[in-house]
């Protein structure tokens, strides 16, 4: 029986792939085996040594302090992509809200006092204030062609819009998916001063942190919008507020209020609203439940942020899984431990990422736990588990 521990609510939709005869489901239970968590902080938690893995549904990890998990051989996934039409469709929203003013608008409506005839009269008089542009023919530029990037700049393109794309590290299934038109840029500079609007879809990290500055900004073209539903501190508000206030920028759409932000009149903030739908919250949950699943009963890895991706599939035999620090003749001496003990490899497979890699075993037999004992003590190994057979035997 595994133990998964919840430190937010989970949608029931993810529960419910983890199966009750072989899975405990709780916020409060002792020693579990994997945790599930959505937005908890757990930098300051102290993990009991029985935990394996922690599965974030969502797609971003700032809560979760990943090096010191890949320390302890700890796996952590998330959910790429589980919330990204969510996304998608709150980026449509903001160049819309954007582009036509409608949070001025709508504030200016329900300022309006007196009865019907001197509304209709009120309304005539202000609408011109907020008149806007249509968005066919403008250029919008997306940083990062993950997931999420790559439905924003199709659905950008189906609007008429032109879409200019920059990412250093996009993969070819992501590639494969964004329509053909669109236009690839030399850098994140090139594409800055290029684009009308401007949406951000990258993690928040050195590299990103204040990504669009007042240099950058001073670049753009005039009348430029910002869009920010990826992480806040990867626009430097301050900077972006100067530019509002100098008429260099048009608007900013983000996710992320503050002080500074949300009572400024060109600013339209939202309370981090970007996955939160009900469609959203149910497909990380399924998606990182399958994947905590698969790791617990068979140590197969996919959307790990810090563990190799590694698929070896179940045709008989008896599984180990070995997570080690990724160093010469790791996997010759698990095989001589396991030559010592009698035990036929039918089955093997290593793959490394970083300073870690994970090593799928399948043997004739099961694995003694004195076997497993001498493997763990091995110089560089974090973490054995003697997974039992295809039938489902766990050992620990």
């Amino acid at each position: 029986m595994f133990k998964i521990q919840t430190l937010n609510n989970i949608s029931v939709a993810g529960l419910n792939r983890l199966p009750r005869d072989r899975y405990e489901v709780a916020s409060e239970l002792g020693h579990p085996d994997a945790i599930l968590v959505r937005s908890a902080k757990m930098h300051d938690m102290a993990l009991p040594d029985t935990v394996k893995a922690i599965g974030r549904a969502g797609a971003g990890v700032n809560n979760i302090p990943v090096a010191q998990m890949s320390e302890r051989g700890i796996a952590v996934f998330n959910a790429p992509g589980a919330n990204a039409n969510a996304v998608k469709e709150l980026v449509l929203a903001g160049m819309l809200i954007a582009a036509r003013n409608i949070a001025q608008a709508a504030k200016f409506a329900r300022g309006l006092e007196g009865d019907d005839a001197a509304i209709n009269q009120a309304v005539e008089a202000g609408k011109k204030q907020f008149v806007g542009f249509e968005l066919p023919g403008r250029t919008l530029g997306v940083v990062g062609l993950g997931a999420i990037g790559v439905l924003v700049a199709n659905a950008a393109r189906a609007l008429g819009m032109k879409v200019i794309g920059f990412d250093p590290s996009i993969t070819v299934r992501a590639a494969w998916k964004l329509q053909a038109d669109v236009e690839a840029a030399l850098s994140v500079d090139d594409l800055v001063a290029r684009s009308d609007f401007i949406t951000f879809h990258v993690p928040l990290t050195e590299q990103t942190r204040h990504m669009i500055n007042a240099e950058r900004i001073a670049t753009m073209r005039d009348g430029a919008v910002l869009l920010n539903f990826s992480r806040s501190g990867i626009i430097d508000d301050d900077a972006a507020v100067t530019a509002l206030d100098a008429g260099k920028l048009y608007a900013y759409v983000c996710d992320f209020p503050s002080r500074l932000l949300k009572d400024h009149p060109r600013v339209v903030t939202l309370p981090h609203l970007g996955a939160s739908t009900r469609e959203a919250e149910d497909n990380c949950a399924v998606m990182v439940a399958d994947q905590l699943r698969a790791y617990l009963e068979d140590g197969n890895v996919t959307n790990s942020v810090n563990f190799p991706e590694i698929v070896l599939p179940r045709n008989g035999g008896f599984r180990m899984a070995v997570v080690n620090r990724n160093v010469p003749n790791m996997v010759g001496q698990i095989s001589t431990d396991l030559a010592a003990a009698g035990l036929n490899i039918l089955d093997m497979l290593n793959r490394s990422r970083g300073e870690l890699a994970v090593t799928l075993i399948d043997v004739e037999h099961p694995c003694p736990e004195e076997t497993a004992r001498r493997i763990a003590g091995i110089d560089g190994v974090l973490s054995v588990r003697c997974l039992g057979s295809a039938a489902g035997t766990q050992a620990g």
